[in-house]
């Protein structure tokens, strides 16, 4: 199972350069509703790979805590192409926390489907298969 995370809401670049974007609260609580709502679905998930860029990472980081996982950057998904059945080969069900147009981009690649992530969606994939496309209300209701 890959699950596919998009960061949350993030300031704009406050002349520190694109890498250095921090969440907004709203991200922030994005970023949380995605793992209370992971956890509450009772997701399976064995590891979280997540881009470098701050963003990504508190993302992750705020995600993974109600699914007690650490969470390990991985520089091609900040900043290059990535393969997740690659980066997920050998890890078990893996969440990945990244940025678009890279994360629509990943599940029509491996699904066919032609989806936008939205900031704080999370889509599911299983088999080749998307599973469930939960934008950042339906992980909101789902965790509240």
């Amino acid at each position: 199972m890959i699950y596919l995370l998009r960061h949350g809401d993030a300031e704009p670049d406050q002349g520190l350069g694109d890498a250095a974007r921090r969440l907004t609260e709203k991200g922030e609580a994005q970023a949380t509703a995605a793992g209370l709502a992971m956890a509450r679905l009772e997701f399976d998930v064995d590891t979280c790979l997540a881009s470098p860029r701050v963003r990504a990472f508190d993302t992750a980081v705020l995600a993974c805590g109600p699914l007690a996982i650490p969470v390990e950057t991985v520089d091609a998904i900040g900043y290059d192409d990535y393969d997740s059945m690659e980066l997920a080969a050998g890890r078990g069900d893996t969440l990945i926390v990244g940025h678009e147009p890279d994360m629509s981009m990943e599940v029509a690649r491996l699904t066919g489907a032609n989806i936008k992530m939205k900031k704080g969606g999370l889509a599911v994939i299983k088999g080749g298969a998307l599973q469930a496309l939960l934008r950042p209300a339906d992980l909101a209701a789902i965790s509240a």
